[in-house]
């Protein structure tokens, strides 16, 4: 099978530069691979979804030369493939319903590494199914790990770190976890190239990729950007990037990835000459980087 890659923004706001460091690093190790690059729209958790981000992102990848194979696909229309998964975790006995409430959860459970660990309080409760509940899936008892192509080996237990995660939420709508993990399997992606604000996720995505029987991708995790030690965010009012200035951008993105910078050109060519000389190896090994002047910071 030969590389298949992806881009998978989520609609909340506009392209800023820390969503373009992972668009280009995904773009060029897929490109530097003679490889597929696909463009997925994370919009499965629809209350998140800002109106006309999604055209705004499109319109700056394609302003920026960061062109994508394939349609655009968008979680928003396969709830139908979740809900498949859903159920056969359900028939392996690997998901259950659970009624607790956050209060409850963090009244009882202790903090791990995302937040509240789940007790496994519904494990055994068998909730009816006209119950308001969520569905968690039941994590393994052993250690999960893997070797990422920057940040080293990640080893998680998640029964002690992360407890019984929900994949399908009382509201009805269902989780990233689980979303990303179908996708990833049906488009067959090989690596998975993205913030390493993610790589504490990826153990129990591998998890759910074993119990469903989907093969595991490489995975590499660029440095989050963060400014005056806050992620790069719509909610830290991230500026969006303007194509108007988009080869110094992509320049500013090659600098904080570690790369060697071509010199000013158009965004072709610097796209061109950054895929040639794609070396993953140079990225910084760290899950932060500041933006600054030193590392081609698009901020005045």
């Amino acid at each position: 099978m030969g590389y298949i890659g992806r881009f998978a923004p989520s609609p909340t706001g506009p392209l800023h530069f820390g969503s373009l460091v992972a668009a280009v690093a995904s773009w060029l190790d897929a490109r530097a691979a003679g490889g597929q690059w696909h463009l997925r729209i994370e919009d499965v958790d629809a209350p998140r979804t800002v109106p006309g981000a999604e055209d705004a992102i499109l319109r700056a990848l394609e302003a920026l030369g960061l062109a994508w194979d394939g349609p655009v696909v968008r979680q928003r229309e396969r709830t139908a493939r979740y809900a498949e998964a859903l159920e056969g975790l359900r028939r392996r006995g690997l998901a259950y319903r659970c009624r607790c409430s956050r209060r409850e959860i963090a009244d009882s459970g202790v903090r791990g590494i995302d937040g509240i660990v789940y007790p496994g309080t519904c494990r055994e409760a068998a909730v009816p199914p006209g119950e308001p509940a969520a569905t968690r899936f039941t994590v393994p008892a052993d250690t999960v790990e893997f070797a990422d192509r920057v940040q080293g080996m990640v080893a998680q237990r998640l029964a002690e770190e992360i407890g019984d995660f929900v994949v399908h939420r009382r509201d009805g709508l269902f989780a990233y976890q689980l979303a990303v993990v179908v996708d990833d399997a049906e488009l067959g992606v090989t690596d998975v190239v993205r913030g390493a604000d993610l790589l504490d996720s990826t153990p129990r995505q591998i998890a759910l990729q074993r119990a469903l029987g989907f093969p595991t991708p490489r995975y590499l995790h660029v440095p989050v950007a963060t400014r005056a030690g806050e992620k790069l965010s719509k909610q830290t009012q991230a500026p969006a990037v303007d194509p108007a200035t988009g080869a110094a951008a992509l320049r500013a993105a090659l600098a904080f990835l570690g790369q060697a910078v071509p010199p000013p050109a158009s965004t072709a060519e610097i796209l061109a000459a950054a895929a040639a000389g794609w070396d993953p190896s140079r990225i910084p090994p760290v899950r932060v980087r500041e933006v600054t002047e030193g590392n081609g910071s698009p901020y005045p």
